[in-house]
Parts: structure tokens; sequence; C-alpha cells
């Protein structure tokens, strides 16, 4: 089945449906032309701690078997399960869209379906428990068009589009609403699996940081506050802890920095590390400092270990991979070893699948699709 097999009547006249994050979230490993857009740092030192406990030799993936294609062509990320295993909701750009849509599937890969209205840009993209419904951000309310790239003179950085609002949707994409409507950046939005709490980013008081709220919208409470960026969060499976990545300023010149770009909508992503914090915010602790690009996070249902994408072996940043280590920060082991782009891994309710983005297999250059494959511990 290609990309384009087996679309609703949507996909021919996207906006017949009124209806329908983080890259949770800015898009920031595909940029819109294709290529790989985090560059990292040359200089960078190499990692000060998490040192790997088991490398896999070229090639090798112990931990994958059966690995399946489920998506053939375009920019396709961010595929994640829904609670009973048997769905996949993912973001995806695609003809005819400039810019990305969220879609479902099957988790054989069949069934493609259009459930955010084809306007504006998306991202972040999640099932509710019930599987009746869906959350994701989207910025068509403000603009249909698809939102400006980021201004690459300052550097590389990502935009953090002003114009991102969050909503909810029934799982084919109808019944649409917003539940986050509020000024600057709103995305990045996952539920805990008893479906009471959503996580999500905001810069809403002036610096990028993790809120939590009820799965209405109501009740909003924000969780971090550390000078830098808080994002790409995930609820443990239990609900008791929230798993997410972090840039925060380590000196005065690097708070002013990040403040001045965050004031033109923009944040430099460089160096991100992982951190574990309880559901209401206490007891945070960093799990990696590898002084690289690591996000993308996503707790085992066990509860003791954390599956990422991370360009630590890669001195020029360009080449992701997929690791695995403790939430006590020990144990860093090489999952995948496929050149250059490995990323949004989710585990399966009971552990035995895991469903990732990659480059492999593409058929033209950073082209990227969905994968799936049983886990083998």
């Amino acid at each position: 089945m290609t990309y384009a097999a087996k679309f609703t009547k949507d996909s021919a006249n996207p906006m017949h449906n009124p209806c329908l994050f983080a890259l949770c979230s800015f898009g920031f490993i595909i940029s819109f032309d294709g290529s790989i857009a985090i560059q990292g740092d040359a200089s960078r030192p190499a990692p000060t701690s998490s040192k790997p406990a088991s490398l896999s030799a070229p090639g090798e993936e112990k931990h994958l078997q059966r690995i399946k294609q489920l998506t053939f062509g375009g920019q396709n990320a961010e595929a994640y399960f829904s609670i009973d295993d048997k769905k996949i909701i993912f973001q995806s750009t695609r003809p005819p869209f400039s810019c990305d849509q969220i879609f479902t599937m099957n988790v054989d890969g069949s069934d493609v379906r259009l459930v955010s209205t084809g306007k504006g840009k998306t991202t972040c993209s999640y099932y509710f428990p019930s599987g009746e419904n869906i959350l994701f951000a989207s910025t068509h309310a403000a603009d249909p068009e698809c939102p400006p790239k980021p201004d690459y003179s300052k550097g590389y950085v990502w935009r953090v589009e002003p114009t991102f609002d969050i909503y909810v949707a029934k799982a084919d994409g109808g019944e649409l609403r917003p539940i986050v409507v509020n000024p600057g950046y709103d995305a990045e939005a996952t539920i805990s699996r008893d479906g009471t709490k959503i996580i999500f980013t905001s810069d809403r008081d002036g610096d990028l940081e993790l809120y939590v709220m009820n799965a209405d919208g109501s009740g909003v409470k924000r969780l971090t506050n550390t000078p830098g960026y808080d994002g790409g969060a995930f609820f443990s499976f239990d609900g008791t802890k929230i798993i997410y990545r972090g840039a925060h300023s380590d000196t005065p010149k690097e708070m002013e920095e990040n403040r001045e770009l965050l004031k033109q909508h923009l944040v430099r992503p460089t160096k991100l590390e992982l951190y574990i914090m309880d559901a209401d915010g206490g007891n945070r602790k960093q799990i990696t400092q590898l002084n690289c690009a690591t996000f993308a996070p996503f707790l085992h249902p066990d509860g003791k270990r954390v599956i990422f994408s991370s360009n630590n072996l890669d001195p020029k940043g360009r080449e992701f991979n997929l690791w695995m280590i403790k939430i006590d920060g020990t144990g860093l082991e090489q999952i995948t070893t496929m050149p250059e782009f490995d990323g949004f891994p989710m585990w399966s309710s009971d552990g035995k699948k895991l469903v990732f983005a990659s480059n492999r297999n593409g058929t033209v250059p950073h082209e990227t699709n969905i994968f799936i494959a049983d886990w083998k511990d």
C-alpha cells in the first residue's frame, strides 16, 4: 500500500469535513524541503555521562524483529498507538498538502484517513483512551496557509508558531472543537492513559514550559519553571510520572539570548536532555547528560526504562538513532544503527511492539516513513 492508498472523501476535498503538538511540536526533524533539519554542534564535547552499556554492530538491531514499513513516501512522523494498539495516529506532509496534516491508519498500515482539516499546519496528535476522540494542535483557525519557515539568518532555530491551538475531535475528524485557545504557542499535547489529564507546552508565561490540565481544558496548572524550553512530554503507563525533553539556559547570556529569540517566536534546540518528574511536577530528575540533540522519550510499560532518539554518536549532528536508558540514567544502550534518522519511538501497551519513524528504505533522500517491529528484550 502506498501513502495514497485509501483516503476518505475528505482527501479529495479536505475541507468537506468541518473538523479537524514535540518532533512533537516544531517539526524540527524534517524541514519543508524534506531535509534533516537538526545540525547540532560539531564542536560539542563528548558525553559526560550515560556511557553506552551496549553498542550494536553496524546493521545489528537485536531488539527489533520483523520490521514492517507502514507508509511509503512523503514525510511521516510522530506515530502513536491507540490504547488498544489497533490504530495509529500520525502527522504527514504528502500531496496535496504543503505542511503536516494528521492521519490515522490501522496498525497494519491499511485504511489511511485524513482527520485534520487540510488547512494550516498540525502537530502532535494523540488518541484518547476510549479511542473515540483524538487530540492535536493546529494553526488552521488563524490562517489556512502553511506558517512561514524559521529565519535561519539567526542560526539554527525552530519557529514556535504562535497560532498553534489545541483541538479535540472525533476519531474520524468530526465534531472539531478547541480546548486551548490562547495567544501564543500551545501544542505538544498528550494524554494520560486514564483519560483525565493532558500535558502540553506553552509560552503563555513568557517561557516554554510544561502545563497540565483536565481533559476538557479546565484546571490548567504549570509544572516546570526552568529558564529555557521544556516539552515533548508523555505520561508513564501508570500515570505517576512524566518524561520530557528540555533545553535549559545555563548562563545569563544564554537566558537573554533565549528571551530575545522567543520574542520572535524562535528557540534554539541544539542541546536537549531528558528529564523525568512526578505527575504533579515534583521530584524532577535529569536522566541524560549527552550534550546533544536528545528528544522523543517514551517510557516502557514497566516504568523502568526510556526509549528515545539522539545524535550523540554523530559529531556533525546529522545521524539520529534510537537509544534506551534506565530512568536512573544508567545502562545506555543503542537500539537502531541505520544511517540518517530514526526517531519518535513508542511501545505498545504490552511492550511487545515498537512503532517509530525512520529514513531507512527511502526512495528519495531524507524520505521519512513509519515502521512497526516486534520488540525483543
